[in-house]
């Protein structure tokens, strides 16, 4: 199926006599008539449910749709894109190994690897994804284990080149991990362009709503984890009976052994109910995201023309310097975020904020209303103004998520705060 049938159909096909919409398991736990059935799930023989902290097949059926919709083997639905940031990360690095992430990556990531990771153990180097391969190179080490970006950076809005950082990924011998929240496989498949896994937070355009938290971590299945980095995988995990995991799930040994380990040990898996609001606002993902680029596309035109903005980032916009990768990975559109700067800079850009009328103030992103975020005072405040640089952006940037109101409710809004501005 293409895209837009999967996201309506994907994941669950009700049997005859079967409710067409997915199902709620609303069940901590399931039901076995042996103790040799069980016993085979809890070593990993057999497939099934035994307890909603691994698995719950609402959440299984999800997940399943998520994996089409990349393109992948598997998915894992985590309880937020935090949580599945930390996951993929500690499922394949422990204490003593090292990563590298572009620096312009959404500023919750970069103080989880940067602060608390770090604490941890494991060690980080951030790198500007713009620089030479001879520099990126650099900052590889003998214990680096795996490469992450973001498609499109939250709020920098730079474009990673997925291919150039896959090649240089696969020269180290290491996974590349995108987190593709902002395009959405309506936009962007990486997976198609060299990438290894894909995180998202499923609460921004995945859910559309502003309902439920979500994350969840997809699997392409084509990274070679016996390549000799990765013993932790191709070792026997003698929590788990002696389990290795390359050797018993093939191409779905990353996600076994997150599941296995990760979730089995920090419980920060997505729930039932959960999953029921996200696999809603998956069924119209392609007509949400059509529109949001769209609207977007005219908002970005409008305020690149007005007088007392400085400068817009947009990759959709042909003045933007990633207009070019954006063409080449996002032809469908570039998501429904823009990032801007005012002229008469902080202050202006709070007198701009507070005179908005329709369009919401709120520490939020990529949902069905138009909301606007100063990052440098909320998502992005524990960073100093040095850090706030280094990660693409200004004090007195502003980030404004355009949603799906009629575009020119949006635009008379905007045109009369700029004026009081």
């Amino acid at each position: 199926m293409k895209i837009e049938s999967q996201c309506i159909h994907g994941g669950y096909t009700p049997s005859n006599g079967e409710p067409s919409a997915l199902p709620i398991y609303q069940s901590t736990t399931f039901r076995y008539t042996s103790t040799d059935e069980v016993a085979k799930l809890f070593d990993l023989e057999a497939a099934g449910f035994f307890y909603s902290r691994l698995a719950n097949p609402t959440v299984d059926a999800v997940e399943r749709k998520i994996a089409a919709l990349e393109g992948g083997v598997a998915a894992l639905a985590t309880s937020s894109g935090q949580a599945a940031v930390f996951t993929t990360v500690v499922t394949i690095a422990k204490a003593g190994d090292h990563i590298v992430a572009s620096s312009s990556i959404y500023g919750g990531t970069f103080n989880l690897l940067g602060t608390s990771l770090k604490r941890l153990g494991i060690d980080i180097t951030f790198v500007n994804q713009k620089d030479s391969d001879e520099e990126l190179d650099k900052a590889f080490r003998p214990n680096t284990k795996l490469v992450l970006g973001e498609t499109l950076a939250n709020p920098a809005l730079t474009v990673l080149d997925i291919e150039r950082f896959a090649k240089l990924a696969h020269r180290h011998n290491v996974p590349l991990v995108v987190d593709n929240t902002f395009a959405t496989p309506f936009l962007c498949r990486p997976f198609e362009y060299g990438a290894d896994i894909v995180v998202h937070s499923t609460t921004k355009y995945m859910d559309g709503h502003a309902i439920q938290l979500g994350g969840v971590i997809v699997d392409s299945g084509n990274f070679d984890w016996t390549c000799g980095n990765f013993p932790e995988f191709t070792e026997p995990d003698e929590s788990y009976h002696g389990t290795i995991y390359t050797k018993a799930f093939g191409r779905q040994a990353f996600i076994v052994k997150a599941r296995a380990q990760v979730i089995r040990d920090f419980g920060c898996l997505q729930t039932a109910q959960g999953a029921f609001y996200l696999d809603l606002g998956l069924q119209s993902l392609p007509v949400r995201m059509a529109a949001h680029c769209r609207n977007a596309e005219q908002v970005a035109a409008f305020l690149e023309g007005h007088e007392k903005v400085a400068h817009v980032l947009y990759p959709g916009l042909p003045s933007s310097p990633d207009h070019a990768l954006a063409q080449k990975y996002l032809p469908r559109g570039t998501a429904g975020v823009i990032s801007f700067t005012l002229k008469g800079g902080r202050d202006a850009g709070a007198r701009f904020i507070d005179a908005l009328k329709m369009i919401m103030l709120e520490v939020h992103v990529a949902d069905i209303r138009t909301c606007v975020l100063h990052p440098a005072s909320s998502t992005h405040r524990q960073l100093s103004d040095s850090q706030l640089v280094e990660c693409g952006i200004e004090p007195g940037m502003v980030r404004l998520s355009v949603g799906l109101e009629n575009v020119q409710d949006i635009l008379d809004d905007l045109a009369q705060a700029l004026d009081r501005a």
